[in-house]
């Protein structure tokens, strides 16, 4: 059974920092992009970043850009989304995701792409 397990997210001011962590199990993710999408109150889940196999491509939010990195390590099949300067509007759920197949390029953006799912770690910025 594969699983996405994440962790790390918490309650922190603006203009603080937060590392979430996933862990897949169940089966390896490091020939597969992983990603990272997060859904505030009433709103739709949206992309955040993502990162190819070989972590030689990465794609963020606008948003974001700047502020968030996403890196992973294929030995321990594991993501990461490293978060600085956090503002109100970053509160969310945040989600992992992994492929099953290998697409490329914008398409990385797009959560029908992906076919695994976290349970979710809660941010919450207050400011």
């Amino acid at each position: 059974q594969v699983q996405l397990v994440e962790s790390g997210g918490g309650l922190v001011q603006a203009g603080g920092s937060l590392i979430l962590s996933c862990a897949a199990s169940g089966r390896t993710f490091s020939r597969n992009a992983m990603a990272w999408f997060r859904q505030a109150p009433g709103r739709e889940r949206e992309f955040v970043a993502a990162i190819s196999w070989s972590s030689v491509n990465t794609y963020y939010l606008d948003s974001v850009k700047g502020r968030f990195t996403i890196s992973r390590d294929n030995a321990k099949n594991t993501v990461f989304l490293q978060m600085k300067s956090l503002k109100p509007e970053d509160t969310a759920v945040y989600y992992c995701a992994a492929q099953s197949a290998q697409y490329t390029g914008s398409s990385l953006r797009a959560p029908s792409t992906y076919d695994y799912w976290g349970q979710g770690t809660q941010v919450t910025v207050s400011s």
